[in-house]
């Protein structure tokens, strides 16, 4: 039976295109959320872009019958903007959530025999519907349910002729159909014994292959359990353009990533630079509250960047007769900067590192990931329980939707940290609170 979709502002922001995703529906845009959504227009942020976005692709369609008579879109389906009189009126000047409630009312009355769904990502506005008597949904066209998330390693039993045939040859035939490229195995032998050893699935998906180890560990950090073998493994191979190191705070994430990029760089000479960003999304006010200059008011941000560099710089030494942090930033070898920079850029040869990347809209991390060039290597870290950004959660932001379209490419690899290695008070506090 064909809908009516009434789409709220932040749906539009989150994915421009997802007029396009509901079918052979009739999608209706409220009037007073396009209004909304020009407020944004002139950030220079990421809402700031996708709010043009929305304003350039809805230009494009209008047709000889205009917005307000409705064009066709994809699959017989059809886009309206809804503006009766009482909008017009206004101008648009309304709250946002009334008018989508007050729209939904009236093609609920207009056309009693068609169903009418507010689409937003406000849950006080779904709440809110739901008082009124109104069905109301989340966007959900890129929601990967945490317990349906890729998390790249099996365990398998294999006899202790194959875990010799394994050590002697450095490979083990894989005749499994379901083994993904770049999966990691935890080869166990199945007499009972405690006899074991650790490998990948290698790009092709026919054997695998023992894990890369560095020999002095990374710049002085050395893994201390078996889902961090794997991801120095991910980290330090060359054929792998792609790696995603998803857990809880104090699995060691960041620090791994930062320690190879480090290692990478300045001692190995595989890449010209490292390039580290974060997403700008504060936990309370705004960055524009903050004193200085604009490298003043990022200092905040990045202070967690730092304060790990000068962790690896204390426990692996000098780089490059360099002991602090600033000094590695000055000589332009480690270059920190928020993500809203990226866009636009075309980045080669460097080894890229995208911190809190729980906090990206899937369009977000599709930015990041077309600017990356030839030679380089990108690492997206982030913990999907701690999402900060107010317009996604843990089942529709971009990190999730990364690793579960990239997880059957062989560019690319997956690991989940299970095991918090900071503190055993660390350890604590993140499965406690």
């Amino acid at each position: 039976m064909r809908k009516n979709y009434i789409l709220d502002a932040n749906v539009l922001i989150h994915d421009p295109n997802s007029i396009f995703h509901f079918s052979d529906n009739t999608v209706v845009i409220p009037i007073a959320v396009i209004s909304e959504i020009d407020r944004f227009k002139k950030e220079m942020s990421d809402r700031g872009y996708n709010a043009r976005a929305v304003v350039r692709l809805l230009d494009s369609l209008r047709g000889e019958r205009g917005l307000t008579e409705g064009v066709s879109l994809n699959e017989e389906g059809m886009l309206k903007v809804f503006c009766d009189r009482d909008s017009a009126m206004q101008g648009g000047r309304v709250d946002g959530d009334i008018e989508v409630l007050r729209v939904a009312q009236a093609i609920r009355e207009a056309e009693p025999d068609t169903p009418v769904v507010i689409v937003t990502k406000d849950m006080n506005l779904r709440i809110r519907a739901d008082a009124l008597g109104l069905r109301a949904e989340d966007y959900e066209s890129d929601h990967v349910l945490l317990s349906d998330v890729y998390t790249g390693q099996m365990e398998r039993f294999v006899s202790p002729e194959e875990l010799e045939e394994f050590g002697e040859k450095g490979s083990l035939p894989l005749n499994d159909k379901e083994a993904l490229p770049n999966e990691y195995v935890w080869l166990r032998a199945n007499d009972g014994s405690k006899a074991s050893a650790l490998g990948r699935v290698d790009p092709n998906g026919r054997q695998i292959i023992p894990l890369i180890e560095a020999a002095e560990g990374l710049c002085g950090v050395q893994p201390r359990n078996k889902e961090q073998y794997f991801a120095i493994d991910a980290l330090l191979d060359d054929r792998i353009s792609l790696v995603t190191l998803m857990g809880k705070a104090g699995t060691g994430k960041t620090l791994l990533a930062l320690a190879a990029a480090l290692h990478l760089t300045a001692k190995q000479r595989r890449y010209r630079g490292a390039l580290v960003c974060r997403p700008i999304i504060p936990v309370g006010r705004d960055v524009g509250y903050l004193p200085g200059d604009i490298e003043e008011k990022l200092n905040p941000w990045m202070k967690p960047v730092m304060d790990t560099v000068e962790f690896l710089l204390d426990v692996g030494g000098p780089i490059k007769g360099h002991s602090e942090g600033r000094a590695l930033i000055n000589t332009g070898m480690i270059e920190v900067q928020p993500l809203t920079y990226i866009r636009g850029r075309n980045i080669s040869k460097r080894f890229v590192v995208i911190d809190e990347a729980q906090n990206l809209t899937p369009l977000e991390v599709k930015t990041v990931i077309t600017r990356i060039g030839q030679e380089a290597k990108v690492v997206l870290t982030g913990d999907a329980y701690q999402i900060d950004n107010p317009y996604i959660d843990a089942t529709s932001n971009g990190f999730t939707y990364l690793v579960n379209r990239f997880r059957r490419e062989s560019v690319a690899a997956h690991i989940e940290l299970l095991k918090g290695e900071r503190s055993s008070l660390a350890e604590l506090a993140a499965n406690l609170l």
